[in-house]
This record gives C-alpha cells, sequence and structure tokens, in this order.
C-alpha cells in the first residue's frame, strides 16, 4: 500500500464544508474508476499542530507506484464532468505539499535491496 499525502491550506474566501463536499466529490470519481483505491480527509483539530502542518491533511491510498503512475495517465485524458469535478475542488486551494508514504518495515525490504 501506497499513501500520496496532501497537506492543504485554503484559499481565504474558500468554505471548508464546500471544500470537503469537492473533495468528496473528485475523490468518489477517481475510487468509482478504480484510480485510487481508498482516500480520507482530515483537518486539523482545535488549530493544534507545528507550523509546518496545514488546516487540512487528505490522505489517497493506492495498491502500487504502477498504480500511481496509471491514475495520473487516466488523469490526463478526462471528461469534462471529471475535469470540472477537479477544478471545483483545486480552485480552493491555496497552497499544498504532497509527499508519497508506504508502510513501514516494508515486508519486501526495499531498502537492502536498494543498498546492494
Amino acid at each position: 500500500m501506497n499513501i500520496y499525502l496532501c497537506m492543504i491550506e485554503l484559499k481565504d474566501d474558500a468554505r471548508a464544508l464546500g471544500f470537503a463536499a469537492a473533495v468528496e466529490s473528485w475523490m468518489g470519481y477517481l475510487k468509482g474508476r478504480g484510480l485510487i483505491r481508498d482516500w480520507r480527509l482530515m483537518r486539523r483539530k482545535l488549530g493544534l499542530a507545528s507550523t509546518s502542518f496545514m488546516d487540512f491533511m487528505l490522505e489517497v491510498n493506492i495498491v502500487s507506484l504502477s498504480g500511481l503512475d496509471e491514475a495520473f495517465s487516466a488523469l490526463s485524458h478526462v471528461d469534462a464532468e471529471a475535469e470540472q469535478r477537479y477544478d471545483r475542488m483545486h480552485q480552493m486551494i491555496a497552497r499544498v505539499e504532497v509527499g508519497l508514504f508506504r508502510n513501514y518495515p516494508d515486508p519486501l525490504q526495499r531498502e537492502r535491496i536498494a543498498l546492494i
């Protein structure tokens, strides 16, 4: 399992519930097409976080790196409805930081293989 993690700060005029609905629409579309396995949106609670954390965190679960590549390829050829869903979500975002993570320790011990 690979986790594509996005820390998100909204634009000043964006509404949190509107953003959550837009994320649900977009991520539901991706999941329905089999491009992602699952997702969840989290919001910082009571403003408690260090300065490196943003207000929202979106976790997108992808089975494999090849699945991530397939998702990005598929998204370069989306229909008008999908583009509208993406734009509705993306227009509310002021800043985003992303990272790709995996469960650890990895059952395949990829670090050991990479060092040989």
